[in-house]
């Protein structure tokens, strides 16, 4: 499946359409992952004035912000005091399309392959290729797949009561929700739930993961009555003759013990898979690409990692962090394009041209 964004839309994002048979696109550059670092790169490319096709294995933008806080606030983005991943992930998108990027969705990036001239052939797992002069991996920790449950779950529950992530807290206002786990993101999850709905936080330790000023409010809401915490683990669903969740068995060190429950949202953590990336021949270390940060250039010429799997001494996992990566590494891209024109210093308050097609996006 693909599908590209409209330069103008920036709340909704596009239909999914099947790929037709497959084809091969001439580009400048070939961006791999479609979270903050790869959209940011794909406006830089065009900032540049480079074409760009950027590969994105799942079917939205946002990467970690989308699967993991989609509606939680981001507060570190320069000048925007607060955004939540969603918003972040829906403007990058906006922007990048608005100098001519096309973002491709549900085509994961399989194979990597030398051309003649120092050209790059990359091919996704659905027969889509593009000849590109460079390639940027900003694929993050990989596709995501949550920690699932280890009892049995009818699939009929789930995305309905039983639930992987949250994507909107407005439909779990006034339900009874078990909160299952113990790090950052179940604890996140507590603390913005708790104004809407019963929140229970079942957890199979005393002990949480998170952060330490996250589980002292955890705690802190739980003497005030705002929640509850029960240490124990997951032995079984309890249903409704109508096939409804209504309940969790759980196990305590003083026995068994049920909790009324209207919805289950499990966070026990997501597996990160790079799958293909893992067989690309550029050097790495423990899944992440080591790149030398003059221009976080890999091992083989033409080749980028920026984001979380870029791997450099004293490396910041911040999606601050990861603009500047990816802005450096495109001013390093651009003479694999054009080996025979200097780069030009681009401001985009003095161009006629980015501004104007930045004005006629909307963001």
């Amino acid at each position: 499946m693909s599908a590209i964004v409209d330069a103008d839309v920036v709340d909704q994002l596009p239909e999914l359409s099947a790929d037709p048979e497959p084809f091969s696109i001439r580009t400048d550059i070939v961006i791999v992952g479609a979270g903050p670092a790869g959209l940011f790169a794909a406006f830089q490319a065009g900032v540049l004035g480079m074409s760009c096709e950027v590969l994105e294995a799942t079917h939205r933008p946002g990467g970690q912000c989308t699967e993991l806080y989609p509606a939680k606030p981001i507060y570190d983005i320069p000048a925007i005091a607060s955004c939540t991943g969603q918003e972040l992930s829906d403007r990058l998108a906006a922007q990048a399309c608005s100098l001519g990027a096309r973002i491709h969705y549900g085509s994961p990036a399989s194979t990597l392959e030398p051309l003649s001239g120092g050209r790059w052939r990359v091919s996704t797992q659905g027969g889509m290729q593009f000849d590109a002069a460079a390639v940027l991996v900003a694929a993050g920790n990989g596709a995501f797949t949550p920690q699932r449950l280890e009892v049995p779950v009818d699939p009929a529950l789930e995305g309905r009561q039983v639930h992987y992530a949250v994507r909107d807290l407005a439909d779990f206002a006034t339900t009874r929700v078990v909160i299952a786990g113990g790090g950052d993101s179940a604890l996140d999850w507590a603390l913005a739930l708790k104004s809407v709905a019963q929140v229970t936080v079942l957890h199979r330790r005393s002990v949480f993961g998170a952060a330490a000023a996250t589980a002292d409010a955890v705690r802190a809401a739980a003497e005030q009555g705002e929640l509850a915490i029960v240490t124990g683990t997951i032995q079984g669903l309890k249903c409704s003759a109508a096939g409804h969740l209504s309940a969790i068995e759980a196990v305590q060190q003083s026995g068994p013990l049920e909790l009324p429950c209207d919805h289950l949202i499990v966070l026990y953590g997501l597996v990160a898979d790079l799958g293909d990336l893992n067989h690309w021949d550029v050097a790495n270390r423990a899944g992440r690409i080591e790149v030398d940060t003059s221009a976080y250039e890999s091992s083989r010429p033409g080749i980028f990692a920026v984001g979380d799997i870029a791997l450099y001494p004293n490396k910041h996992k911040l999606i601050l962090s990861a603009f500047h990566e990816a802005a450096l590494s495109l001013r390093r891209a651009y003479r694999y394009v054009h080996p025979e024109t200097p780069l030009v210093h681009v401001h985009t308050s003095n161009d006629s041209r980015l501004k104007a097609q930045l004005k006629d996006s909307s963001i």
